[in-house]
């Protein structure tokens, strides 16, 4: 009887005394200079996913929760096709984004090069899920935690291979010792790459690659499969109302400026100072539901040196209590220059931290959001921090003042709806040339299919609420017809407030991540 290749593999270990067992091997010992790394080779591997069944059964993970995962590739035309496996766990980056990202300090480069995730700090944002661009980390709903491979370092303690090579028929994966900068300078680009994988000057992989001959295009297996991204609702409304917040303070702070060097307009006052803080009152506790962990927040502020995600938990959470100090002193009557010191100070902090929300999401693991238009629409938002403002103030009757707030809420309007026309010609007009071609027409794809409908009500009502009625209301107002002034106001406000939020919504929804092609079974990240 025939045997198949994969039988007459494991025959082969049973004659020549090699076991797919427990057994130790000369794990080579480093020198100076050097960290262990996995070898893949693509030539050996049949496909059979014996690797993640051993990862798995090694680290007590469920089926949904994979460290180690197999990409299926195809290249060729019918009858002639080849086929590529690429098994890959965490590539043990020499320069890992998991690491730098990560607020909390969870993330740990050993000595031999292995990058490990201490989960008992671990707050459980996910923000490693993001950054890495080979979506290695994986969050564990159950344990409320993101967990990775660690390269089964207890058992490379002991002189055991990790339970991927032991457990693979084909001997399609090894533990090797690397130089790390004759593999910077020259070994990297010739070995570290395979067809669909991200660039490696991110974050530096180590895998070297065996490849086989092939033909033609290379396509991933699960390229008709398209699905949205989590929605991230508790991010959606934080990010949104604290930018709100912040745009309100910006003309609260202007009213004061204006107010103090004598132009003939309304001082700002407590009532005014209380709406501004609001949303950041409301939107930053929003954000410790998106957390594995809530009850760990407070320690996302440790790694401000290279996280902007600590970065901004620390600005918004100073900006937050500097709202609620000018709000005092409007309380206790303080006026003049000690307020628009104040003032100015919390706002730059305010600024600072939207800047920092910006950056939390150009990341290049996630090509729709690495791009200018996420700065220009995070501070384009502040928006409807003015129309807040503007409200208050026509509701106490400082109806001067409310003309002039609208007049620069017409303008930031008119930017936000410039930068969303922009970011609609990108699209439009992308093609093969582009970087990140892959991700981005993946992108444009869910815009324009799964959620057409919802894009066009975001661009409608972007147009009637920060432009339509804030001039109808400005019209209203120079007329005297205040009380319906306020009502419109008051339907402008809401109605901004629902677009940008809509439009965080599909930011979140339809970025498609770069990550491991042909990845049919990760169930890795949340969709």
């Amino acid at each position: 009887m025939q045997t198949t290749p994969l039988e007459s593999f494991i025959n082969y270990k049973a004659d020549t005394g090699m076991q797919c067992g427990n057994y130790q091997i000369d794990i080579p010992k480093l020198k100076e200079g050097e960290q262990y790394r996995f070898h893949f080779d693509a030539v050996a591997c049949v496909g059979c996913h014996c690797c993640e069944v051993a990862c798995n059964e090694q680290n007590f993970n469920t089926p949904d929760i994979k460290w180690r995962r197999v990409g299926e590739m195809e290249a060729g035309v019918f009858p002639e096709v080849s086929q590529l496996f690429n098994s890959m766990s965490c590539n043990h980056c020499i320069d890992p984004e998991c690491l730098k990202g990560c607020p909390t300090n969870s993330y740990i480069k050993f000595d031999n090069g292995i990058v490990y995730h201490d989960d008992d700090v671990c707050i459980g944002c996910q923000y490693c899920t993001w950054n890495c661009p080979y979506e290695v980390p994986v969050f564990n709903p159950d344990r409320g935690i993101v967990t990775k491979c660690h390269m089964c370092h207890e058992k490379l303690d002991e002189g055991q291979t990790p339970a991927c090579v032991q457990a693979c028929p084909g001997g399609a994966i090894e533990i090797e010792a690397v130089n790390v900068a004759e593999w910077l300078e020259e070994g990297m680009a010739k070995e570290g790459v395979a067809p669909h994988l991200p660039d490696i000057s991110i974050t530096k992989p180590t895998t070297r690659y065996t490849l086989p001959v092939f033909s033609g295009e290379v396509k991933p297996a699960d390229e008709h499969i398209l699905k949205p991204a989590h929605a991230e609702l508790p991010l959606v409304f934080m990010t949104v109302l604290t930018q709100v917040s912040v745009g309100g303070f910006l003309a609260l702070f202007l009213g004061s400026v204006l107010h103090f060097f004598g132009f003939h307009l309304s001082a700002p006052n407590f009532w005014l100072a209380l709406a501004v803080f609001i949303p950041a009152g409301l939107g930053l506790p929003l954000s410790a539901l998106h957390l594995g962990r809530p009850i760990m927040a407070l320690t996302a502020m440790k790694n401000i040196k290279t996280s902007w995600l600590s970065r901004e938990a620390a600005a918004l959470g100073a900006y937050a209590g500097g709202a609620t100090v000018v709000a005092g002193l409007y309380f206790l009557g303080v006026e003049g220059s000690i307020m628009i010191a104040v003032q100015a100070g919390v706002l730059a902090i305010g600024l600072f931290g939207i800047y920092a929300q910006a950056k939390i999401y150009r990341i290049r693991a996630r090509p729709s959001w690495d791009r200018n238009s996420t700065d220009k629409k995070f501070f384009g938002v502040g928006y409807v921090g003015f129309l807040l403002v503007a409200l208050v103030m026509l509701l106490q009757g400082a109806d001067r003042s409310v003309m002039a707030i609208l007049a620069l809420t017409l303008l930031f309007g008119a930017y936000q709806m410039f930068v969303i026309y922009e970011e609609n010609t990108f699209y439009r007009y992308l093609d093969k040339e582009t970087k990140n071609y892959y991700q981005l027409s993946r992108t444009k794809r869910l815009l324009e299919e799964r959620f057409g409908i919802l894009k066009k009500i975001r661009l409608m009502t972007l147009a009637v609420f920060a432009l339509g009625m804030p001039l109808l209301a400005i019209i209203m107002t120079a007329s005297g017809a205040l009380t319906m002034a306020s009502v419109v106001l008051g339907v402008a406000l809401f109605g901004a407030l629902g677009s940008e939020l809509i439009g965080r919504y599909l930011f979140f929804r339809s970025v498609v991540p770069l990550g491991l092609a042909g990845n049919f079974f990760a169930g890795n990240q949340r969709g």
